[in-house]
């Protein structure tokens, strides 16, 4: 069981994990990477993960598509999953093309009982395939449907249940969305199922004023830090961790960073224990 604390895998970072080693509870890496039949990112993919668990984190399954599965793309995966062995796969609760032609962005679904039903029968199938649960991520959304009949919490509350799979929920990206079309951020977070959220992403973003817009190329902003210790208090320990994939810093800085995420979360995690005991 992976838990504590994580960084993203990057390329820029592969020489300090191999040759300093340093403290960590897991590593993420992006699928698509390593999806290759050879060369240097698997070798490099090899070293580390001698060293570090790992977890992996995709953004291309579009299970959100009205495409039929990408079956190809499927066996490639579950290949992967066998050299690194992970202790879970994920990808994001969204559609990334049509018609075969992958739009290499993460486009938003419409919250609607027939993209539930469309959705939750892909996600049986993905999972049958590959002899596991898989965790979906809420996407930052700029746009909204007319149609939707429920709200994003609502959905992925409901989709979790129907599919059977499990949630990474992207702190970020919730008040990234909820900035954008003026939701609350915690009631949101209420909504999550503490028993299917496995894991937490924390990164930066822009903000426009009139819109916000998740770059993961910044710090962890305030805001961000205090939905996460609502989170955690409401939802627990979750393996959490940054992501940081433009103007990538000093492995150093991410630790501190991070070194900060894992102080936040024990504070909360003390006084929670506190109540509970208290109650």
């Amino acid at each position: 069981m992976i838990q504590g604390f994580g960084l993203g895998l990057r390329t820029d970072h592969y020489t300090d994990f191999i040759e300093r080693k340093p403290r960590l509870d897991w590593l993420e890496i992006i699928s698509e990477n390593y999806m290759i039949p050879g060369g240097k990112p698997l070798h490099y993919l090899d070293r580390i993960r001698a060293d570090y668990p790992m977890v992996m984190h995709g953004v291309s399954m579009s299970i959100g598509s009205l495409d039929p599965l990408n079956f190809d793309y499927l066996r490639q995966l579950k290949a992967l999953a066998d050299r690194v062995e992970p202790g879970w796969i994920s990808d994001h609760l969204c559609w990334t093309g049509i018609d075969h032609t992958n739009l290499h962005d993460l486009l938003p679904l419409p919250y609607t009982e027939e993209a539930l039903h469309h959705l939750t029968g892909r996600i049986l199938r993905v999972q049958e395939f590959l002899g596991r649960r898989i965790l979906l991520e809420n996407v930052s959304t700029y746009v909204a449907c007319n149609d939707d009949e429920m709200s994003e919490w609502q959905f992925i509350r409901e989709l979790s249940a129907r599919a059977d799979c499990e949630l990474l929920l992207d702190v970020n990206n919730v008040y990234v969305s909820a900035r954008n079309h003026g939701f609350d951020a915690h009631e949101f977070i209420d909504a999550m199922p503490a028993g299917r959220v496995r894991q937490i992403h924390l990164a930066g973003h822009q903000d426009h004023g009139d819109c916000v817009i998740d770059t993961h190329d910044h710090p962890i902003r305030d805001e961000v830090f205090e939905l996460y210790a609502y989170a955690i208090e409401r939802l627990g320990p979750v393996a959490s961790m940054i992501e940081r994939d433009d103007r990538i810093p000093p492995l150093d800085e991410l630790l501190a960073e991070l070194d900060l995420v894992r102080k936040g979360a024990e504070q909360v995690l003390a006084r929670r224990s506190h109540a509970a005991v208290s109650a």
